[in-house]
């Protein structure tokens, strides 16, 4: 036999390592994330009285697939539809923490009398914290559907785009270049291709899933998700980013489809293997020998993230609009450095510009406030209580009033929401637009070309199709949002808006001319005059085009289908399961496994009103629920959602109940789409109707469908609203209903 090869080695030891540790860990109740970087600190080099890794560059790439599928399921986890929903409060907090924590780390760097460059990329290092460790930790404490990890979750998403941008900067400033056109061409190469993933992504993804969804078991589902998540990854390093920013993004296109939940489960099991892999890794990083060296400035980092963390982080969520108690559990959960960190501290060891020391000082650095994370997390509560205590209420009530934001409540100009409508109207098919003609440009032509023998009516084909294919959103960048409600009520309104409402249509109809312009301009000789006027009359046929408006408003409307559906759908139907059957005699009898769809019509039946045995010829022998299996069921047992049984009968028999079980389920409600419920404030009016009358006699129950939540008086929690009050005007209340309820009540004109 053939000696074992060493990466077999060290995976054993770190897996048995790992598991021994995080038993422990389990055993006291301490997050399993801290167990693996135990783990990697005993199976280091650096421990020499015990077993140690052989082969650390296999392992820091086992380590990099790790975080890879670590930051795919958090996409698949956090959705940047929900980033969006949240408006601008998470931007602002980002940008103040990244800004607070820079300069900080600059400054500490000085204090210590660290070169420049080791200061700049300290606090560089500093700025970001863990999106892998606090998701981790989140989740190994139970806290990953409360609402403030939401808010968390948002502010680290932005700051692991934001590091991208940050190492662009930090390596121009490394390299002596700080022009800011090096830069800004980075941030908007950053932002055409975050929007071309996601566009292209989120129309292309959903539809391919969709047309093999008949061919799709658990296994394929896992082997395609994966091929996706490592395409998008080597597509994102091809043009300059991390692998790991690309699994995020295909991981976010996935979150958007209805498989998504499905997905997360199956790919689960790879993430915690690889994910432990990274966590082991990082605990390798750990050299006591540094630690002992640069025992101060390990101590006052970690002292610079956890104050820092907890005093401008609680800040910057209070400036994002939460209230004192929830960022403060915001902050504190932020009070660490993690993969970003090192990537950044790798930039400057490459480029020459950072001092070796700098590198395992941030490492001990992030390991020792990785261990404090958790802790972190559950001192914000008891810090805040403490310091509701010492500080005065009427303080702590008008911080919560400054601080929690009202957005229903603030009054958008009709420009401003028309302007900001066409403007990333504009920007999107633009940046498809250019997409286009790129792909066009260097793979149609190219071999268009050599198909012709470099003939010149080449050149005027690829124009043509390239203008084709262009047209639809040509169009919508030209007409769209030219008859919302926006632009129809500026138009009535007053004279004076006609000009610059008609202005706006020229300019993008000028931009649209611009791109049919460039095209012509580069694949033909004609006169520069002769392609302005061809790009005119092109722009002048798109718009009246019957076959190009229904061709855009076909794509829209397939791209929204795609974008809302896992909204729209109550779950994920599978069409075909595996049998896993087990021989009972030689002839044609077996058992098979089937799952009750949650939306099966046998749902809450019992086996007797069922008669499978009389109409399919088959028996249930056991029904599993859960962890729970009962066996030889007699008639009165029922059945239930995603009960599996099992059935004994012949291929032909189980044929044919396997037919009936997927073919009796309800039917899709059509109007799911638009029974979604909304939560919404209403300001109670001085020609309110509700004025003087109580809930029963206001009707918005009884009449409109919906329900009062609550009612708002500047306190951290809504106050109930008692049966027998009256409304007052100047009452602010929140509404729960459907989303042409909430419209009925609170514009009652529409009724």
């Amino acid at each position: 036999m053939g000696e074992l090869p060493a990466l077999v080695q060290d995976l054993a030891l770190i897996l048995v390592v790992a598991g021994a540790v995080t038993l422990l860990f389990k055993k006291l109740k301490q997050p399993l994330v801290l167990g693996y970087i135990v783990a990697g600190f005993l199976v280091s080099p650096h421990m020499p009285y015990i077993s140690s890794v052989v082969d650390m560059d296999n392992i820091h790439l086992w380590a990099d697939i790790g975080v890879m599928f670590l930051l795919f399921s958090l996409g698949l986890d956090f959705s940047f539809k929900k980033i969006l929903k949240m408006g601008a409060s998470p931007i602002i907090s980002t940008i103040c923490i990244i800004f607070c924590m820079s300069i900080l780390g600059i400054v500490v760097g000085q204090l210590f009398g660290w070169s420049k460059m080791d200061c700049i990329f300290l606090g560089g290092m500093l700025a970001m914290s863990s999106t892998t460790i606090i998701y981790k930790a989140f989740d190994d404490l139970g806290l990953r559907q409360q609402q403030f990890a939401g808010l968390v979750m948002s502010v680290l998403i932005l700051e692991d785009i934001l590091a991208i941008v940050m190492m662009v900067m930090l390596s121009a400033i490394a390299e002596g270049n700080l022009e800011g056109g090096k830069m800004l061409q980075s941030v908007v190469k950053i932002g055409f291709f975050l929007v071309l993933w996601l566009v292209v992504g989120i129309f292309a993804v959903p539809l391919f899933l969709r047309q093999v969804r008949p061919l799709v078991n658990a296994e394929v589902l896992l082997i395609v998700s994966l091929g996706l998540c490592c395409a998008m990854a080597v597509f994102s390093t091809k043009v300059g980013f991390s692998s790991a920013f690309g699994a995020f993004i295909m991981g976010s296109i996935l979150a958007e489809t209805i498989e998504a939940e499905r997905i997360e489960k199956l790919v689960e099991p790879v993430k915690n293997l690889f994910g432990a892999i990274f966590f082991v890794s990082v605990g390798m990083l750990v050299d006591p020998q540094i630690l002992l060296e640069y025992a101060l400035p390990i101590f006052v980092l970690v002292m610079t993230i956890l104050v820092g963390q907890s005093v401008f982080g609680s800040f910057a969520f209070m400036l994002g609009g939460e209230s004192l108690k929830s960022a403060m559990r915001c902050g504190f959960s932020m009070a660490q450095i993690g993969e970003f960190s090192f990537i950044i501290a790798s930039l400057g060891l490459a480029l020459g510009v950072i001092s070796d020391f700098l590198y395992p000082v941030v490492v001990a650095v992030s390991v020792i406030t990785t261990f404090l994370t958790p802790y972190m997390i559950r001192l914000a509560t008891p810090a805040y209580n403490a310091l509701e205590h010492r500080l005065p209420s009427r303080l702590i009530s008008t911080l919560n009033q400054l601080s929690m934001s009202h957005p229903n409540t603030t009054q958008h100009s009709k420009w401003k929401r028309l302007l900001l409508q066409m403007t990333i109207n504009t920007l999107v098919y633009g940046i498809l637009s250019t997409a286009v003609i790129v792909v066009m440009f260097m793979l149609f032509h190219p071999f268009l070309s050599r198909a012709l023998q470099g003939a010149w009516y080449a050149n005027v084909i690829t124009a043509v199709l390239t203008v084709l294919l262009l047209s639809p959103f040509l169009r919508a960048m030209m007409m769209k949002k030219n008859h919302s409600e926006e632009w129809k009520a500026l138009w009535h309104e007053s004279n004076r808006n006609h000009l610059p409402l008609i202005f706006t249509v020229l300019v993008r109809m000028v931009f649209a001319a611009s791109l049919v312009f460039y095209v012509c301009r580069k694949l033909t000789d004609l006169n520069i005059f002769l392609v302005i006027l061809i790009g005119i009359v092109a722009v002048l046929l798109i718009i009246p085009s019957r076959w190009v408006k229904h061709r855009s408003i076909m794509l829209e409307r397939l791209f929204i289908n795609n974008l809302r559906s896992r909204d729209i759908e109550a779950q994920v139907h599978g069409k075909r399961r595996p049998f896993y059957e087990g021989r009972l005699l030689d002839r044609d009898i077996h058992i098979a496994d089937f799952v009750i769809p949650q939306n099966s019509l046998w749902a809450g039946m019992s086996l007797m009103q069922l008669s499978l045995g009389r109409k399919y010829g088959v028996h249930v022998s056991s029904i599993l629920r859960g962890n729970n299996r009962l066996n030889i069921p007699d008639g009165k047992d029922l059945l239930f959602p995603l009960d599996r049984i099992q059935v004994i009968g012949s291929d032909t028999q189980l044929a044919a109940m396997q037919a009936a079980l997927e073919k009796e389920v309800h039917g899709d409600d059509v109007q799911l789409e638009k029974r979604e419920m909304k939560l919404r404030q209403l300001i109670i009016g001085q020609e309110s109707p509700f004025i003087g009358k109580t809930l029963e006699e206001s009707g918005i129950r009884r009449f409109y469908n919906c329900m009062v939540v609550g009612l708002e008086e500047g306190k951290e929690n809504l106050s109930p609203f008692k049966p027998t009050r009256q409304f007052q005007e100047g009452d602010i209340i929140w509404l729960v209903g459907e989303e042409e309820d909430l419209d009925r009540l609170m514009h009652p004109a529409k009724r």
